[in-house]
Order: structure tokens, then sequence, then C-alpha cells
């Protein structure tokens, strides 16, 4: 069993910066894959970054250049680095751990970080 816990979100304002963290607790695999999602208000959950084991890590469009995600192995953390906030960024961030264990895929998610960006 894993569990996923989030921190870091808030109000913050337009061009602002925040740091999301996630750390899992559990039985961790060093090849799962730990990602950021987030559930914009109306809109279906979209994924944001997966912070892949050493590869280049694809970002949703609209974040790129702006988010940076990275991963801590040490720490089973992973972080979302979040600069120049539009009011769009507006969301609940979840964390997402998938991993393969004995041919089966298992999905764990966080209980959501709430960011608003306004002014």
């Amino acid at each position: 069993q894993v569990q996923l816990a989030e921190s870091g979100g808030g109000s913050v304002q337009p061009g602002g910066s925040l740091t999301l963290s996630c750390v899992a607790s559990g039985s961790i695999n060093s090849d799962d894959v730990m990602g950021w999602y987030r559930q914009r208000p109306g809109k279906q959950r979209e994924l944001v970054a997966d912070v892949v084991p050493g590869g280049n890590t694809p970002y949703l469009d609209s974040v790129k250049g702006r988010f940076t995600a990275s991963r801590d192995d040490g720490k089973n953390a992973i972080y979302l680095q979040m600069n120049g906030l539009y009011p769009e960024d507006t969301a609940v961030y979840f964390c997402h751990l998938r991993t393969n264990r004995n041919g089966q895929t298992y999905d764990y998610w966080g209980q959501g970080t709430q960011v608003t960006v306004s002014s």
C-alpha cells in the first residue's frame, strides 16, 4: 500500500510562484512513476508532468517553461516548482504514483492541494 501526501498549495497573485511537495510512504520502488495532475474548475483532471526516472520529464504544453518537476528518491518525494503563475493555473493539484507489481499496474493518488492564482 502506498500513501501520498501533498503540501505547498495556497493563494498567490498572478506572476507569483509556489512549490508543491509530495511525499510517498509505504512500499515504493525506484522505477515507480510519480507525477503531478491538476483539475481546474469545471474541467477534467489533466497530467501536468510525470517525473520519469532517468528520462526527460514531459510537461503539459501550457506549463512548459514555467513549471519544473523534480524527484528525490532518497526522500520518496517529488516537487513541482511553479513560476509565472496565471489565473488559469488555479486548480486542485494531485500527486500520482503508478507502480507495476507482479504484472499488475496500480495507481495511487494524494488528497490534492488547492492552488489559487488571483489578484
